[in-house]
């Protein structure tokens, strides 16, 4: 029997442009919040005890601030060094980085799912943009390492561009569905191969956040 891929990816912490209502890009993130770096610390020691038992091959990351630091305690714990994939990055924002999402929001009429093929500001992409380059990243990864456990540590898109590709959603998709990702959750995708030879990806979870320990106050 072949050996089972699989494929989690992990959200970073909550970080301070998340709590602000700001635009996190290159500039408007300004990384992780007190609480951030408490989830994203039990987040590592929940895959430090999976890499233990079954290890992952390989660890990707995003170039993103809140990204690298949730990802700096997933290193030291796993003892797996990250390699920073700048495809894998959350959208490109443009003019729109920095800015409150509300004014954003309120300008485009919804966030950018809902008009996917329209730029939600000047010079950022599309979200059907984002998705391309994102899922075209993400298959070069599975491609890579095909048979083993891979892990990366990205943006809430990064979960979205993953479903929609081993879903095999089709455009615009995000016209009618979308999916809540909270910060420092889990999603796995498992792609065992049968006795008869027959392979398929399953969603094994979603937003899971069993890890995290309950907000008191």
């Amino acid at each position: 029997m072949a050996p089972t891929t699989e494929l989690v990816v992990a959200r970073h912490g909550e970080a301070a442009c998340n709590v602000a209502g700001i635009v996190g890009g290159a500039q408007g993130c300004t990384g992780l919040t007190d609480l951030g770096r408490s989830q994203a610390e039990q987040l590592a020691a929940r895959l430090a005890d999976e890499h233990a038992q079954n290890p992952y091959a390989a660890l990707y990351t995003t170039p993103r601030l809140r990204v690298t630091q949730t990802a700096e305690f997933i290193t030291r714990a796993l003892h797996l060094a990250a390699t920073i994939d700048p495809d894998l990055r959350g959208p490109d924002h443009g003019d729109a980085d920095g800015r409150p999402w509300v004014d954003i929001k309120t300008s485009f009429q919804g966030p950018p799912q809902h008009s996917p093929d329209r730029q939600y500001a000047s010079g950022s992409e599309t979200w059907n943009e984002y998705l391309c380059r994102a899922t075209a990243a993400l298959q070069k990864i599975l491609a890579r390492h095909d048979g083993e456990r891979i892990l990366i540590a990205a943006h809430g898109e990064t979960v979205e561009a993953a479903h929609n590709l081993l879903l095999g959603l089709p455009r615009n998709a995000c016209l009618r569905l979308g999916f809540v990702t909270d910060h420092a959750s889990i999603a796995r995708w498992q792609r065992p191969t049968n006795r008869f030879g027959r392979t398929v990806w399953q969603l094994v979870s979603h937003n899971d956040t069993r890890h995290l320990l309950p907000r008191h106050g």
